[in-house]
């Protein structure tokens, strides 16, 4: 059987649509050997915290004992690597949970005076692949439009938080008049660039050697919008993949965290195996209400505050626990779809963690990160330096050079993490 490429249509009448994976891409020798298949990075962030005794292991190395935390996920303890002792430096900020929006992007000092974040790790990936899929990526969050992923500039990029939002994004079509509207607005946009581009040439003449560098460089800013406005434009023209799943319905209840939580996580799967994108970045955004959870009867924040006292654990751990069984979940509707002789696990990194080490106090230090999948060697607890934590900023290098990309640094780092 020959090998049909990824980048096959099926064409009729004019309108082409781009195949998702299939086996017959592989080809029977791909299928009984090692295939080349996307790699992707899903980022979950638990911005109110994760109880550390019940998440840390006591032991380094392969050996360890599973903690409550783990337990939940203890069929899959083949496939994750736990991180201690790993963090971002100088994140005290103009509050306690002001490191919330550096998690992705080291920047030091959130929020105090003068401050600008820099680019978070998904938007240094996205830019890299830019527009081969068709969304460079892609923010979720679980109670409202607060995102930690960041553009080049410092800006922020709203998150969406209804799942049937999500869904109709990836794979459905609009109609014709809001096709039309989306191919206005970027044929705008690539005016603007070519106005822009024409009246910069025409003052180049007038510049030294320093401002022609400088211009240089500008032009191949533009060039770049330029092609990326061309991609936008041609997926924009295709139609959307077409996937056997019903488009889903949004929880009423807005306490509902972890119904939500499934909700999001049954549409990464999907995301991924169709190559809709290869970023995607999730908020577990704390809310002011009592999660819709039994034996749950605080709001979360004053619980994540819970000043040691047994009561208020008891029920930080129910929300926690179940945050945890979310996760198993979603690892194991990756591990069964397939791509060639590979899981969409193997070739997923998924990181799932917290900006706060200890939420109690705001502590920004040794945060509580997991890592699973994306074809390392896991199934080991990992411990750096109590008092010197290794740069959070190393792990996301490793994670970068594991999807292909050509980094040597992101923000505070000193060198790619050793998984």
């Amino acid at each position: 059987m020959n090998t049909l490429s990824r980048r096959t249509f099926l064409r009729s009448s004019g309108v082409s649509l781009a195949l998702p994976f299939l086996d017959a891409m592989w080809g029977r020798k791909a299928l009984a050997a090692d295939v080349v298949a996307p790699k992707r990075l899903v980022t979950i962030c638990a911005s109110l915290g994760i109880y550390g005794p019940d998440f840390f292991p006591a032991e380094s190395g392969d050996a360890y004992t599973l903690t409550p935390y783990l337990k939940m996920i203890e069929a899959h303890r083949k496939d994750f690597t736990i991180f201690s002792n790993v963090s971002h430096p100088d994140q005290n900020g103009r509050d306690g949970h002001a490191s919330e929006m550096t998690w992705l992007t080291g920047a030091r000092h959130p929020g105090l005076g003068g401050f600008r974040n820099t680019i978070s790790v998904d938007q240094f990936i996205a830019e890299k692949i830019g527009f081969e899929t068709r969304y460079p990526s892609l923010q979720l969050n679980t109670g409202g439009n607060t995102s930690q992923s960041y553009t080049r500039s410092g800006v922020m990029i709203p998150a969406e938080m209804r799942p049937s939002k999500v869904f109709t994004k990836l794979f459905l079509d609009g109609s014709p008049d809001e096709v039309r509207n989306q191919m206005r607005k970027l044929h705008e946009g690539r005016s603007i660039m070519d106005t822009v581009g024409e009246e910069a040439k025409r003052l180049e003449k007038r510049f030294g050697s320093a401002d022609r560098d400088k211009l240089d460089e500008y032009f191949t800013s533009v060039r770049e919008m330029e092609q990326r406005l061309q991609k936008a434009e041609a997926w924009v023209q295709k139609p959307k993949p077409k996937v056997n799943a019903k488009p889903p319905e949004d929880i009423k209840d807005e306490k509902d965290l972890i119904g939500r939580m499934n909700l999001l996580f049954d549409l990464i799967p999907l995301a991924f195996q169709t190559d809709s994108t290869r970023a995607i970045t999730m908020l577990i955004q704390g809310r002011g209400d009592v999660p819709t959870i039994p034996g749950v009867k605080a709001d979360h924040h004053n619980l994540s505050h819970h000043g040691q006292d047994p009561e208020k654990i008891a029920q930080l751990r129910l929300i926690e626990t179940a945050q945890l069984k979310a996760l198993g979940t979603l690892m194991e509707k990756l591990k069964a779809k397939h791509e060639g002789s590979k899981s969409l696990l193997d070739n997923t990194a998924v990181l799932y963690g917290s900006n706060l080490g200890n939420a109690n106090s705001h502590d920004w230090h040794n945060l509580p990160l997991l890592l699973a999948g994306g074809g390392f060697n896991h199934g080991r607890h990992h411990t750096g330096d109590a008092k010197n934590n290794t740069p959070m900023g190393n792990l996301f290098v490793r994670l970068m050079q594991n999807m292909g990309i050509e980094a040597e640094t992101f923000a505070s780092s000193t060198g790619p993490l050793t998984i």
